[in-house]
């Protein structure tokens, strides 16, 4: 399936199990891949950062992470199935790697944070075996020694939490050497497992209201909001110049 350009984004139209299905692939195969849930954010980081733009075009996948994805996908024709959370996709990877033995390294967050979350995911798995972990918080000077650590753990998967995007940046620059099967950047998603953060109701959720109760519980978070406006008032301007 080709994929669906938005403001210049190209994403791939799966549903979640398609998804799924097509990670299970990249760990089979077992070459580098890097795998991008993407959010009407990094849409628009894109649009003035030509490294992203690049990273997002080499990208093995890349998901529509964000209602305001499957919004503009719509409004421009170039439907994509479903919303796919970030963290939803990596607790779904999570689950099939403890089920088919898959070794996971967890590199980002706070010092401390990573170790948390992976005794919280063994709590939940225990069959899930943890390759390794290390915060994110690592200097220029440390970083081969971070790089030295992965290629011993030898994982199947990486999850990066990085934040967005030095964590899709991080990966594409050393993904290829590391040759790790799946990369994927999960943003703040230590923090929800290891009990730092929380994520919203379910109720939200399902309403795509989470970006309200993240902004509630975090008003720094104002200034990243502040983009969807921008994000929306460019999908219409593209949808009607494609009218014309």
């Amino acid at each position: 399936m080709g994929r669906k350009e938005i403001l210049g984004v190209g994403f791939d139209p799966v549903s979640m199990g398609q998804a799924l299905d097509r990670l299970e692939h990249f760990v089979r195969e077992g070459k580098p891949h890097l795998v991008v849930t993407a959010n009407p954010e990094m849409v628009m980081k894109a649009r003035y950062d030509p490294v992203l733009t690049e990273i997002l075009q080499r990208a093995d996948l890349v998901v529509a992470d964000g209602i305001g994805v499957v919004w503009a996908a719509s409004l421009l024709r170039q439907e994509v199935p479903e919303r796919i959370p970030g963290i939803e996709l990596a607790e779904a990877l999570l689950a099939r790697a403890a089920e088919k033995n898959w070794r996971v390294f967890l590199l980002g967050g706070e010092p401390g944070v990573a170790e948390k979350a992976a005794g919280a995911l063994k709590d939940r798995w225990p069959e899930l075996r943890i390759a390794g972990t290390h915060h994110g918080f690592f200097r220029d000077a440390e970083e081969e020694a971070v790089l030295n650590s992965l290629r011993a753990a030898r994982p199947d998967i990486l999850l990066a939490a990085l934040g967005v995007p030095r964590q899709e940046k991080w990966l594409a620059a050393h993904l290829a050497q590391l040759k790790i099967p799946v990369a994927v950047g999960v943003g703040g998603s230590f923090n929800v497992w290891a009990g730092v953060d929380k994520r919203a109701p379910r109720w939200m959720i399902n309403l795509n209201l989470e970006w309200l109760y993240r902004l509630v519980r975090q008003p720094w978070r104002i200034k990243r909001v502040a983009v969807l406006p921008v994000f929306v008032l460019a999908v219409l301007r593209e949808r009607f110049l494609k009218g014309r």
